[in-house]
């Protein structure tokens, strides 16, 4: 009987390299966890609640005085990022609300205002985002910078809104702002009442306050 110790001691030195390949495989998964990655952000989705305190407000002006006009049923959901419980990205975001759903204390402003915009023909006002960059302001509370497509009366605008986005202490997200907008920028002539004694002027501020749950 022959004994190769060339061959065992090829095998010996093979076994110990990989006992070695193992532990280095168990250190990262351990550490990162996940095999030669950094451990991933999970965008995690978060959905619109509905409520007397969440709300989107059109505010406008005349040459008489001015109106505000307002909704609260809405729907809306975004995809939000946390690492250790920061806020570090949104990756999808869509809001759509009912243009007839917008109410002042005038119904036959309101009727004229729907007819403006074309709201039997363009039902719905949307706003979809295309990118966001996060900006940490203090604990719990960021600046979302979002850039998307508002579109109302079937027309499509590029717009950057800034957003104050806050983690409440039951995990809810709540996010306000505002943004100025001008009617013909959507195709949309300012609308005016009583045989043109009140015109509606060319500026509009849309204003938002809404939450948002897993």
């Amino acid at each position: 009987m022959v004994i190769n110790k060339k061959g065992t001691k090829q095998k010996l030195t093979t076994m110990k390299n990989l006992k070695k390949r193992l532990l280095i495989i168990a250190i990262i998964i351990t550490t990162t966890g996940f095999i030669g990655m950094p451990n991933i952000l999970m965008a995690q989705t978060y959905k619109l609640i509905t409520g007397k305190d969440v709300s989107i407000k059109v505010l406008g002006s005349s040459n008489i005085h001015g109106w505000t006009e307002v909704s609260t049923v809405m729907e809306s959901q975004g995809e939000f990022k946390f690492d250790d419980e920061q806020l570090k990205g949104l990756t999808a975001f869509s809001f759509t609300v009912n243009a007839k759903s917008l109410k002042s204390e005038h119904e036959s402003m309101d009727n004229r205002t729907y007819t403006a915009m074309k709201a039997d023909q363009y039902p719905r006002i949307t706003y979809k985002l295309s990118s966001a960059t996060i900006t940490t302001v203090q604990k719990n509370k960021y600046l979302i910078k979002a850039t998307g497509e508002l579109t109302i009366a079937g027309v499509s605008q590029s717009i950057t809104l800034d957003v104050t986005a806050v983690v409440n202490a039951d995990n809810t997200i709540t996010c306000a702002g505002s943004k100025k907008i001008k009617l013909t920028d959507y195709k949309i002539d300012p609308p005016s009442f009583m045989l043109g004694a009140m015109k509606v002027t060319n500026d509009l501020t849309i204003q938002f306050n809404l939450t948002y749950k897993k």
